[in-house]
């Protein structure tokens, strides 16, 4: 049997507050999926087949205006226990000796910019800091990795990570382009779906 995942690459609106997010839906089942409620606005950014959120995109801030360093969130329970399988066998050593140094500092400046930008204008209070998932130097969790590669992320751990699991992305790397969504087989062999 065949299973298939979808990667949504329909453009978002938007960050929305929880309490006017235009799918309470969401809201619900990313708080089941990462297993508390959710504590800052976000976009699900990737989708599996059944439409279920495998990867969202958090606010810079958390409700309470603490700093979210975590852009991108895994929200996949089967991606998430693959990387927690790989993490579990070394897999952040192996991926820090895997990738090239200035590319992973560099990923780690992307990540940091991108977050910096969605910032509210002239926020007075502390910032989010670090690259991926705050990192400040190296590998620290290959999920958040995973997950800014798979909502199309250059990050070179991410690819590494993909690979690793045996998991891809059929888009480019600027991702969420508002292309037609495509769906992924358990082989990797990429078809075009008609978005809704």
């Amino acid at each position: 049997m065949s299973r298939t995942t979808t990667l949504n690459l329909r453009q978002p609106d938007g960050i929305r507050g929880i309490h006017d997010h235009t799918d309470h839906d969401d809201v619900e089942v990313v708080s089941r999926l990462i297993g508390r409620p959710v504590r800052c606005t976000f976009d699900v950014v990737v989708r599996d087949a059944s439409g279920v959120p495998m990867v969202i995109r958090n606010a810079p801030l958390l409700d309470d205006g603490t700093p979210m360093p975590t852009r991108w969130w895994l929200t996949s329970t089967e991606l998430c226990e693959a990387v927690s399988r790989l993490e579990a066998r070394g897999g952040v050593r192996l991926a820090a000796a895997a990738v090239d140094p200035l590319e992973l500092a560099q990923a780690h400046q992307r990540y940091a910019d991108e977050r910096s930008q969605a910032l509210p204008k002239g926020h007075p209070g502390p910032l989010p800091s670090g690259g991926v998932g705050g990192t400040r130097v190296g590998v620290k969790c290959l999920h958040a990795h995973l997950a800014w590669y798979l909502a199309g992320g250059d990050d070179p751990v991410g690819q590494w990570v993909a690979d690793q699991i045996g998991t891809s992305r059929s888009f480019s790397h600027n991702g969420l382009t508002g292309q037609p969504e495509r769906v992924l087989t358990a082989d990797n062999d990429v078809q075009d779906v008609q978005a809704p």
